[in-house]
Order: C-alpha cells, then structure tokens, then sequence
C-alpha cells in the first residue's frame, strides 16, 4: 500500500482533507470523493500517472 500512502499525504497536503485508505482485494485501486469514484484503476487498467488523481479531484471540485 506504499502508493496508496503516498497519494493519501499528498491529498492531506494539497486539500487538507482527510483521507482514508481501505485495504482491497485483487489489485483494486480506487479513489473516492464525496462518495463519487473519481479514478478506479480496474476502469483504466493501471495505476494513475503523476498528478491525475489532482487532476480528477480538481475537475469533481470546480462541477460541484
């Protein structure tokens, strides 16, 4: 879960919001805000690249 870890400070720091991470199963990785998937690795099949998690978090913030 290095990764997970890793998105989850930076999220903390650029937001200051509070994250939590899950344990999953079969290599899921899923990023959740405001109960909307924003970036599901299964989807897209591959982890997110530098800076596209902000990206997708950015584009939820400025629609809502």
């Amino acid at each position: 879960m290095p990764r997970a870890s890793r998105l989850a400070a930076q999220l903390q720091d650029e937001y200051q919001a509070e994250v939590s991470l899950e344990k999953g199963r079969g290599g899921v990785f899923d990023v959740w805000l405001n109960d909307q998937l924003v970036f599901s690795k299964h989807s897209v099949s591959r982890f997110p690249e530098d800076g596209e998690i902000q990206s997708a978090v950015n584009a939820h913030l400025a629609a809502n």
